[in-house]
């Protein structure tokens, strides 16, 4: 009787917690000006934005690929007219990865240290250009060897594919490099596989690496205000209607469950203290912003060094595109954070 008591008494309370709850605002139109944070070639930057966004490609996958394949060939155009490097495309550990190091050479402090990128597109495109745009810029500035893996894609493959096939590069690495002075990062999808792989590793028994940063997304689904709000400020109709749901709604993790803690990482506390020493990094129009602030707090209170940095106006994977002096401030960001972190000792 106690029991069903007590039952009742939890159930009318959560009854009364959801009638109590603030109705759903709604927002009137206005008109957001351009940040007056950005600099003016940022303010160009957006234009040319604007005209380089997809049409409706009414999900077409053929089409989509096509699309975004042009579009990142674009992008890594302009990062040749910024940095010098050379590529070497190689199998490692099984898995196809694209080789990128300084045309310089690689700094003398970073003989010993590596990076592996894991490129961002929806988990569905990304590999070739795409992920050269992610890696070349960070090794040209940090003066390091950029390892970016072509993971398999969705929906021709699954979670934990790309999981599996980071961990076959990184442990091919370890027989060369030590895991502190291998760093790992990846932005949007990239951003989620990153913070995946170190959970998916835990579990192979391999080492933890040095230092990870997930950009523009993270090891946690949707969550927040940033996800109804990103389309709109952008001019775009919002990316989700309706609550959000608890898992990410992609191919690539159909029928994963919410509390698989190695491909929801961040929300598992477990998880989240074994976590290297995490950078996440986004502009401030971003949809992943919110998750992105979430996954800080929460890495923060479990003692795990975790840095945040947010531009303000800028939208989604606004680095891709290197005409801008945030682009800059954000590779120096980046290499900064690598530099300060790799070559301690793993956590």
């Amino acid at each position: 009787m106690i029991r069903q008591a007590l039952t009742i008494m939890a159930t009318l309370c959560a009854w009364t917690a959801a009638a109590q709850e603030k109705a759903p605002v709604q927002v009137p139109a206005f008109t957001l000006p351009t940040s007056n944070q950005l600099s003016p070639e940022a303010r160009q930057v957006l234009v040319r934005m604007d005209a380089a966004r997809a049409p409706d490609l009414k999900g077409d996958l053929a089409a989509s690929r096509a699309f975004y394949g042009k579009w990142n060939d674009d992008r890594l155009l302009e990062m040749r007219r910024h940095f010098a490097t050379r590529e070497a495309r190689v199998i490692m550990g099984g898995v196809p990865v694209d080789v990128v190091t300084p045309g310089k050479g690689i700094a003398r402090t970073n003989a010993r240290r590596v990076l592996i990128n894991i490129h961002g597109g929806a988990f569905l495109w990304g590999s070739g250009s795409g992920a050269l745009v992610e890696a070349v810029p960070i090794a040209a500035m940090m003066g390091i060897k950029v390892v970016t893996v072509d993971y398999r894609l969705a929906p021709e493959h699954e979670y934990p594919a790309a999981s599996q096939d980071v961990a076959a590069v990184y442990r091919e690495l370890l027989k060369q490099y030590r895991p502190e002075n291998i760093g790992i990062y990846g932005c949007s999808a990239g951003g989620v596989i990153t913070a995946q792989s170190v959970a998916w590793m835990r579990r192979q028994g391999l080492p933890s690496p040095g230092a990870i940063g997930t950009l523009c997304g993270t090891g946690a689904p949707y969550s927040g205000d940033s996800a109804y709000l990103s389309g709109p400020v952008e001019g775009k109709p919002p990316m989700i209607a309706g609550p959000l749901p608890w898992v990410l709604p992609t191919a690539y993790m159909a029928g994963v469950v919410a509390d698989d803690a190695a491909a929801y990482p961040l929300e598992n506390a477990d998880e989240i203290k074994n976590m290297p020493p995490t950078l996440l990094l986004a502009g401030g129009r971003d949809f992943a912003v919110s998750a992105l602030t979430r996954a800080h707090r929460k890495l923060a209170a479990a003692g795990v060094p975790a840095e945040l940095y947010l531009f303000d106006g800028l939208p989604h994977a606004f680095f891709m595109w290197p005409d801008m002096p945030e682009s800059t401030e954000t590779y120096g960001i980046i290499a900064g954070f690598f530099d300060r972190h790799l070559g301690r000792r793993a956590r």
